[in-house]
């Protein structure tokens, strides 16, 4: 990315910034998506031979080949169901605008894992980007590790990140509780318990029985065989510190995570726009500066139509 130091500030100065301004864009209280794409730069790899072993029949011999764009490689496209040479563009989108604006590109190996590629970028964004004050992170199931939840804690940062169900769960909880998918405890009797809100200060949430109803000014258990005789029925705190990566805020079975990670449906409008409106993959470059260059003018064009549109209008709507 440093090679294309001046292109980013060119962008960041007149286009980033002019949207910021604008009230496009919230710089200081980001909420951002990050998401990779598979480009394609060409049907095979680029390489030349530096032996004769052609010469001699031998076809698929293990000398060494000069590549021409040595920072592309071969990668697998989920969409596609399909190998491709090129590179995994990871961009970071802003989710909290209405008109899918990107924020900060990172072009990478195909065969690189969108994990990794956050990684470059972020860190990337961090050091082009440093006065943005980012409040939000929206990733996919390929994040979902341990260490992101604890550096998003460090930070300040909510991450909203869906799980990918390989990091596993305790299979006992508090000895007589089991976790689902969502974070929520699952009582000995096998009922999904109800959320009954977040204690902050302690950096737990809390379930109570879902057996227990409010009704005619008494508090009463509807279930036959009571598990507890306590006066609102068996209560769970979740402890976020036992395992952020589980127990979050606000849990994933709650409206106000789902509310908020649909709005991952902004990456894929940007994404959709640079890849089908912009033909961004069209580039016959052996470059990566070149494509850096191309990159920066479909998201310059993006914010520039941003800028035409109409205060109530989404782009999301138009495309």
């Amino acid at each position: 990315m440093e090679p294309c130091k001046k292109l980013y500030e060119i962008f960041s100065t007149l286009f980033l910034k002019r949207s910021a301004a604008d009230g496009l864009i919230d710089l200081f209280s980001l909420s951002l998506i990050g998401d990779g794409i598979p480009i394609r730069t060409a049907a095979r790899e680029r390489k030349k031979r530096t032996c004769d072993c052609l010469e001699k029949g031998i076809h698929n011999c293990k000398c060494d080949r000069i590549y021409s764009q040595s920072d592309c490689n071969i990668g697998w496209d989920s969409l596609c169901n399909c190998y491709y040479f090129g590179y995994d563009l990871y961009m970071l989108t802003a989710s909290d605008s209405e008109n899918d604006l990107p924020v900060f590109p990172f072009l990478g190996p195909a065969s690189r894992h969108d994990s990794h590629g956050f990684l470059y970028n972020w860190f990337s964004m961090k050091q082009f980007l440093s006065e943005a004050a980012v409040k939000k992170l929206l990733l996919d199931s390929a994040h979902n590790a341990m260490p992101l939840y604890t550096y998003c804690r460090e930070q300040g940062i909510t991450p909203f990140i869906d799980l990918n169900g390989k990091g596993g769960r305790p299979p006992v909880y508090k000895d007589d509780f089991t976790i689902n998918n969502e974070g929520v405890p699952i009582c000995r009797e096998g009922y999904t318990m109800r959320r009954d809100g977040m204690e902050v200060n302690k950096g737990r949430t809390k379930f109570k029985c879902p057996k227990i109803i409010h009704a005619g000014g008494k508090i009463t258990c509807t279930y036959e065989n009571p598990c507890s005789d306590a006066k609102y029925g068996r209560t769970v705190h979740l402890a976020m510190k036992d395992n952020p990566r589980l127990f979050n805020n606000p849990p994933r079975s709650s409206k106000e995570w789902k509310l908020e990670y649909n709005a991952r449906t902004s990456a894929e409008h940007c994404n959709k726009r640079e890849k089908v409106d912009y033909k961004i993959e069209d580039g016959r470059y052996r470059s990566t500066k070149m494509w850096y260059c191309r990159l920066f003018c479909i998201m310059m064009c993006q914010h520039l139509d941003a800028w035409a549109l109409p205060k109530t209008s989404h782009l999301r709507d138009l495309f």
